[in-house]
Order: structure tokens, then C-alpha cells, then sequence
């Protein structure tokens, strides 16, 4: 027996949000503008032991959602974007290296992230 609605998705919607959400010890806030959702987060560590602790094949899962959906999700780190997922999203060979093949990893803004950080050390020495 299926499920009558099984294929069924109101798209595109529109998400109006902001909330916090803890992942593996780090909080993250969530914001979100018509078709695009924002994930920040407080450091890049933070960031990369909440993707760790996802189940395996989330990825997958929140791709199709997100692409069902018509939405994009950008996760931030210090105010600079490091990975998108969703209809936004264009995947690469990083992406392909780093096992996240549905998700958009973009170096500048990992490098942006890490010189803030840095700065923000810094300042705080």
C-alpha cells in the first residue's frame, strides 16, 4: 500500500524562521529570507563537527527535500558563506572529495572564515 501524497510537494514555499538549533555541542542560528535559509554558525570547527554528526546519506535526503521545496540553504561561518545546499547549490570536485556530493563547499569562504578567526584571536590576545 503507498502513500496517496507520496510525490506530492507545494512548491516553491517560502520559510519564515529564526531560531537557534544545537548540533553535536555548537549552537547555530537559523534565519531565513523568502527562498533561502541561513545556518550560522560560531566557528568553522563548530561547523564542521555538526556535518560530522549527521547520519549517513543526510545529504542526499536534504538535497531532495531542499530541491522539492525550490529553497537553498547557506551555512555560514563569521559572516562568510562555506557550504550550500538545495536548488542554489553547485557541487564540485571538492564537494566530490569531501564526500558531500550534493553540497557546494566554497574555498573563499572557508579561507574567509578561518582569517576572521584568526583576526578575532588575535584582537582578543
Amino acid at each position: 500500500m503507498s502513500d496517496s501524497r507520496e510525490g506530492e510537494w507545494p512548491a516553491p514555499i517560502s520559510v519564515d524562521a529564526d531560531l537557534t538549533v544545537e548540533v553535536a555541542g555548537t549552537q547555530a542560528e537559523v534565519r531565513s529570507i523568502g527562498e533561502r535559509v541561513f545556518v550560522m554558525f560560531p566557528s568553522l570547527l563548530g561547523a564542521v563537527r555538526a556535518f560530522r554528526e549527521l547520519p549517513d546519506g543526510s545529504e542526499s535526503r536534504l538535497d531532495e527535500l531542499l530541491s522539492r521545496a525550490d529553497l537553498t540553504v547557506e551555512f555560514r561561518v563569521r559572516d562568510r558563506t562555506v557550504a550550500v545546499a538545495g536548488v542554489g547549490a553547485r557541487p564540485g570536485i571538492l564537494s566530490d572529495r569531501l564526500g558531500v556530493e550534493t553540497i557546494e563547499i566554497r574555498v573563499a569562504g572557508v579561507v574567509g572564515a578561518v582569517r576572521r578567526g584568526v583576526a578575532a584571536a588575535v584582537r582578543a590576545i
